[in-house]
């Protein structure tokens, strides 16, 4: 016998046209509002026309470095479209535009202060000292946004035992390359140029303080900090110095830009602590970069040391991190 069933849904179920309609056209256009911000985005790179500076070229014989993370990797196109480089402007879009005419060759870098061999080592030089490795870094920015990056580089402390550091030697100093007709004055960034950056001289000798000379499989675009920079993954990328043209060996603290600026926001040591706020936002979460549009990425647990802390807070012992921060 067939037993006719009441149907669950009825003509008073349908969502009406205009609804359904209205939903789509609302979801068409936000990709289309999507489109148009990342073309404005786009518009003044476009505008500029060709570049006439130096560009990234591949890098031969590197390396996989065993203790990269296996996280998926930040695409290129947004690790060099939205980044911070304030001698080529203050908006994270600046860079990959102002950069554009950045010509880095011929390079050198002037090592001294506490060394008993003081020398300049040119990046010729400085590419020879040691095998390359592409380390893949977990990234954090003060901002509470992150990245995943295939660096290329090694260890600072290859470079240290050429000069030999004296016992008077206690932090490292870098100073970063700065030309005022090609990049912004000190009034205009808002803070004061050159960029300078310092760690303990224990974390600068640590085997994860990497001297970077590329990424992504090829030499360091001019918006990243070509030809070469420090990348330091247990703290905030500030700490991460670009286009480094001076590195001493000093007995005091050294002075460090953002922290001259704004002492109250930047500390000197500035490691990765989701238990200290920035002033102006919390720190506890962070937004990773990843493909897609960063405002749909979901929020994730900030780590302490940026994950890192199984091998450098053994560095921190005993110390007060809400106090030096």
């Amino acid at each position: 016998m067939l037993v006719q069933r009441k149907p669950d849904l009825t003509y008073a179920d349908v969502t009406p046209k205009r609804l359904y309609m209205g939903r789509r056209n609302f979801l068409l256009g936000l990709l289309a509002t999507s489109g148009a911000v990342a073309g404005w985005r786009k518009l003044p790179e476009w505008l500029a026309g060709r570049g006439t500076g130096s560009v990234p070229v591949p890098l031969e014989g590197v390396v996989k470095w065993p203790g990269s993370t296996s996280e998926p990797e930040t695409p290129i196109e947004k690790t060099t479209h939205w980044n911070n480089f304030y001698e080529f402007g203050t908006d994270k879009t600046d860079p990959a535009v102002n950069a554009r005419n950045f010509q880095v060759s011929p390079w050198s870098i002037s090592v001294e202060g506490e060394v008993a061999k003081p020398r300049t080592f040119t990046m010729e030089e400085i590419l020879k000292l040691a095998p390359l490795e592409e380390r893949i870094y977990r990234h954090r920015c003060v901002e509470a946004w992150s990245i995943v990056v295939p660096w290329i580089g090694f260890p600072l402390n290859v470079l240290a035992k050429l000069v030999e550091p004296t016992s008077k030697a206690r932090f490292v100093a870098f100073q970063s390359f700065y030309d005022s007709r090609q990049m912004l004055s000190s009034g205009q960034a808002g803070i004061e140029f050159p960029y300078v950056e310092g760690l303990r001289l224990d974390e600068a000798l640590h085997p994860l303080a990497l001297l970077c000379v590329g990424m992504y499989g090829e030499t360091l675009p001019n918006q990243d900090g070509a030809p070469v920079r420090m990348v330091i993954p247990w703290k905030y990328g500030f700490k991460s110095i670009k286009s480094i043209v001076k590195i001493r060996f000093v007995k005091y603290q050294p002075q460090t830009s953002w922290n001259l600026e704004n002492p109250r926001e930047y500390g000197f040591y500035s490691n990765v602590n989701p238990h200290v706020d920035h002033p102006r936002w919390s720190q506890a979460t962070e937004r990773r970069i990843g493909p897609g549009l960063g405002l749909f990425n979901r929020r994730i647990p900030t780590l302490m040391f940026n994950g890192y802390g199984d091998q450098v807070a053994s560095m921190y012992a005993g110390m007060d991190l809400r106090k030096y921060f």
